[in-house]
């Protein structure tokens, strides 16, 4: 309890200790989750945003959190639980980058298939070089996070996992992490539902160039076809956009599911 010095209150070490983690150990939860989830973690966000939101949500946060755990931040017990909520945070935000991933692969696809590999630009999203077809498929994908609340799921889905995974030296179960190791599959999954039926139509066309060839030997196949598929590509691109947008929704769904099961509780997230 404050002891009264003169005219001033002093805090007791309990006190202090009680503060710190009730302020530090949401906001490494929730810092390590805002720095790799999609758009919120975003490279097109200036770090100084990125901070003051993490912040932001933290405070808002913690009056509806449950009470935190009576531990010593700088001790070995205190060590390991600032550990497991980077690591919980760092899970749930990297489960629904991978979505993100998805559309990414499959913009590498098509324009692999396309002959478009080469026109690369630097994605903000990942901070990395990708073909252009991606960087469309990633600016589709960050548009349809915003529409369908996806953000506002997330943050309700942190704010859950401090109830049903409180904040103590035990996290994320061994069963939690062959979750998001699986996850991995149905990310190739998606990536290929949203390339096949470009893909596959580049095929059939690649197909109709070589019957061509063969029966006219004097056409110079390269000058033809190489502008003829990249424009055949595009075309095919635009209606198939509400296909694309149709399984990156179910492909967020499912990874705000996987969320939900590291967390362990089964309430129904959707992005509507």
């Amino acid at each position: 309890m404050r002891r009264p010095i003169g005219n001033k209150m002093v805090l007791t070490t309990a006190e202090l200790t009680g503060f710190v983690g009730t302020l530090m150990w949401p906001l490494m939860r929730i810092g390590a989750m805002m720095g790799v989830a999609p758009v919120l973690g975003s490279g097109m966000l200036p770090v100084r945003i990125r901070i003051a939101l993490t912040l932001a949500i933290t405070l808002l946060l913690i009056p509806v959190l449950p009470a935190m755990p009576q531990v010593e931040p700088l001790s070995a017990q205190g060590l390991l639980v600032s550990v497991q909520q980077v690591v919980i945070g760092l899970a749930m935000g990297f489960s629904l980058r991978l979505v993100f991933s998805a559309m990414v692969m499959a913009g590498q696809t098509i324009a692999t298939s396309m002959g478009l590999g080469f026109a690369a630009t630097i994605d903000p999203q990942n901070g990395v070089r990708v073909p252009m077809v991606s960087q469309l498929y990633v600016i589709l994908a960050t548009l349809l996070f915003l529409v369908l609340n996806g953000h506002l799921v997330l943050i309700e889905v942190i704010a859950k996992s401090f109830t049903t995974l409180p904040v103590a030296v035990d996290g994320l179960t061994r069963q939690g992490l062959w979750h998001l190791m699986s996850w991995g599959s149905e990310i190739f999954g998606g990536a290929i539902l949203v390339a096949m039926p470009v893909v596959a139509s580049i095929l059939l066309l690649n197909i109709l160039f070589g019957v061509i060839t063969r029966s006219a030997l004097q056409l110079n196949i390269f000058a033809v076809g190489f502008p003829l598929t990249i424009m055949m590509g595009f075309i095919i691109i635009w209606p198939t956009l509400p296909g694309v947008a149709a399984q990156f929704e179910r492909l967020l769904d499912a990874g705000l599911s996987l969320v939900q099961q590291m967390a362990s509780f089964d309430t129904a997230a959707t992005g509507e």
